[in-house]
């Protein structure tokens, strides 16, 4: 007899995982897509109108007040500190 409640404790415990599992699949359902081409488009522009400073060759150089990697401090010194 102890076998029983064991049984439906197991059957319990699964019904409730693959109800989990089923409420996430529905989540996953719900989440807005978009077609790869135009993602991969979005990110062609993106890539094409927005300067990045790593890349002087593509953009040219950067002028410092621009450059957000340029340190902002006066200190006239370089931007690392070992102590």
């Amino acid at each position: 007899m102890n076998s029983r409640p064991h049984k439906q404790s197991m059957s319990e415990l699964k019904l409730r995982r693959l109800t989990e599992h089923n409420q996430r699949l529905r989540e996953d359902l719900a989440r807005p897509r978009i077609r790869v081409s135009e993602a991969s488009a979005s990110l062609i522009r993106y890539c094409k109108t927005t300067k990045d400073p790593l890349v002087p060759s593509v953009w040219g150089p950067v002028p410092r007040a621009d450059d957000p990697y340029q340190s902002q401090g006066g200190t006239g010194k370089g931007c690392c500190v070992i102590q």
